[in-house]
């Protein structure tokens, strides 16, 4: 399979790694809290575990697949959470102070059960997505890596059953302790491949001369990633990184407000560092593969074939556990996060009183059946961006709810349904016929390109469908509001307090979304006299670190430009 014994060690080794892990965390769980939310760990740990949860194979095949076919522009299939990233900074205290085991657990708490199950249904959908569109792009790389003598559906197969055990043996305590190594072997995967391409090719000098077309080293593509491109896209993934389900155990399962802010930001912001050699690797490639015919999507992959073998035994191993790495420690958080929806919010409610023991069964079971969901959906899956921008717009739908929920008292449990249920068909008619040959024969669509022609079908721009469902859906959630009957202020009252007060190390939660027995709910201190709205006065320690996760920012973009003119 183009692979050498010492490659076949090294992956033995790391397989044997991940079940010794599973097995010594699974006799630490006693209640379904330690299997779904454990809070012990630091910051170190809290980084890694959200590099590794946030970082996956499929994105580097994304990356370098649009930066084979669009150049540098190609970023932005990462990129496109840069912008947001700063927010990471305000969002994980948030987050962490909701003192909640799963996000369903927190619409529960604002608005009533019939938005939780709303979320959890919703959450466990977008997971399922999520676990195939890895599982596939981490395929395509591992099955073009070995020169396409193993399978995608194989390999598929083979990633899948890794993940499972360890995961449904050691809870998320098994996937951070995991995520710690995995974070290692990402960095490696990532950053291995460019240098020897651009050796191959003369450097950058070389790279340069041969490129034929240089607007290929441009990050803005005026045809397709255009600045309302970026910019839309950035706003996207702001809106729905909150109800991604898992981010609520990259923000919570620390021991410190701090820990989750460092781990949450710090982490994702490592990620966008690595997604940089991603794509200059997928544009490098457009020279070295110049008149060969090579699969976008397996570009990342074959490159490993062809170079890594010649370094020495075992290379191409280390890039081999380094792919399945990233897709499993992912996929291990997601399989978790979601079958916490279900265990939690949807099978507990019905039968209450069950000990402890048969919920961490119920979990098992669930965690099973979800990532059964993500197999069936990767073997569908036509390509890995598709997937990409199935995932964009499916966070962003319950998205809506949560903010209008956070900062607007008025929001009613009739209106986070409207915003939802909105965006959804919104989404849903953006993709019919009959709505683009309409929005196509519109006079604006001359100059605002509301549809785009792909190959002989109309297509609608990305960014306007996304503007569409934000905007449409925003708005039904504040009108129904407005002419619905609002929640309760004690309802209102406890939520609002359990985001003001800060958390105690060592602090004990005998029930989700409550603050422990004698603490007193901090004082309301918010930005704005109108009792309708609570935007908090920020911390200095946060202003602190949201200006610095903007500097990261700026200097992550400065380096792209002084590599592309080098």
């Amino acid at each position: 399979m183009g692979l050498h014994f010492v490659d076949y060690i090294v992956l033995g080794l790391y397989f044997l790694f991940l079940l010794v892990i599973g097995y010594l965390e699974s006799k630490k769980i006693k209640i379904s809290k330690d299997f779904f939310m454990p809070q012990k760990f630091g910051k170190i740990f809290m980084l890694t575990f959200s590099f590794g949860a946030g970082t996956h194979a499929d994105q580097a095949v994304g990356v370098s697949s649009k930066s084979f076919t669009n150049g540098l522009s190609g970023i932005w299939y990462q990129w496109l959470y840069l912008f947001a990233t700063p927010f990471y900074w305000l969002i994980a205290p948030v987050m962490r102070r909701f003192r909640a085991i799963t996000m369903s657990d927190v619409f529960q708490c604002r608005f009533n059960r019939s938005v939780a199950i709303l979320f959890a249904i919703v959450g466990m959908w977008n997971l399922t997505v999520m676990i195939g569109l890895m599982l596939k792009g981490s395929a395509e790389v591992l099955s073009s890596s070995a020169g396409s003598l193993i399978s995608v559906k194989g390999t598929i197969a083979l990633m899948t059953v890794m993940f499972v055990i360890y995961g449904v043996a050691g809870g998320l305590s098994a996937a951070i302790i995991i995520g710690f190594v995995q974070g290692v072997l990402i960095v490696i995967f990532s950053f291995i491949l460019l240098p020897l391409v651009l050796y191959n090719v003369g450097g950058f000098e070389g790279f340069r001369q041969k490129l034929a077309d240089p607007q290929m080293l441009s990050l803005i593509a005026p045809a397709d990633i255009g600045f309302f491109y970026i910019f839309v896209l950035a706003l996207n993934g702001l809106v729905g990184i909150v109800t991604q389900p898992h981010v609520l155990a990259n923000c919570a399962a620390g021991k410190s407000e701090l820990d989750g802010q460092v781990g949450f930001m710090g982490g994702n912001m490592l990620k966008r560092l690595v997604t940089i050699p991603w794509c200059f690797t997928g544009v490098v490639a457009v020279v070295y593969f110049a008149g060969r015919h090579v699969d976008a999507d397996k570009v990342f992959g074959t490159l490993a074939n062809e170079f890594l073998p010649r370094i020495f035994p075992g290379a191409l191993g280390i890039f081999i556990a380094g792919i399945m790495s990233a897709v499993m420690n992912a996929c291990g958080t997601f399989m978790l996060s979601s079958s916490a929806l279900f265990t939690e919010n949807v099978y507990k409610p019905i039968w209450p009183k069950k000990e402890q023991k048969h919920y961490i069964l119920v979990g098992r079971i669930a965690s099973v059946a979800v990532v059964a969901g993500g197999v069936l959906f990767a073997y569908w899956l036509p390509g890995v961006v598709k997937g990409l921008e199935i995932f964009w717009m499916v966070s962003a739908m319950m998205a809506l709810a949560f903010w209008l929920g956070l900062f607007w008292r008025r929001t009613t449990v009739a209106g986070a349904w409207a915003a939802t249920l909105v965006s959804v068909a919104v989404w849903w008619l953006t993709t019919q016929p009959f709505c683009l040959s309409w929005l196509n024969s519109l006079p604006a669509n001359e100059t605002l390109k509301f549809v785009v022609t792909k190959g002989t079908m109309l297509e609608i721009y990305l960014p306007w469908q996304m503007t569409f469902y934000l905007v449409i859906g925003t708005i039904a959630g504040i009108v129904v509001s407005l002419f619905t009957k609002p929640v309760s202020e004690a309802k209102l009252d406890n939520f609002y307090a359990l985001i003001r007060t800060p958390i105690v190390p060592g602090e004990k939660i005998l029930t989700p979304c409550t603050l422990p027995p004698g603490t007193v709910p901090a004082p309301r201190r918010n930005l704005f006299p109108s009792k309708n709205l609570e935007i908090m006065v920020p911390s200095r320690t946060s202003v602190i670190g949201f200006l610095v996760g903007w500097v990261c920012a700026a200097v992550l973009i400065w380096i792209v430009y002084l590599l592309a003119n080098m």
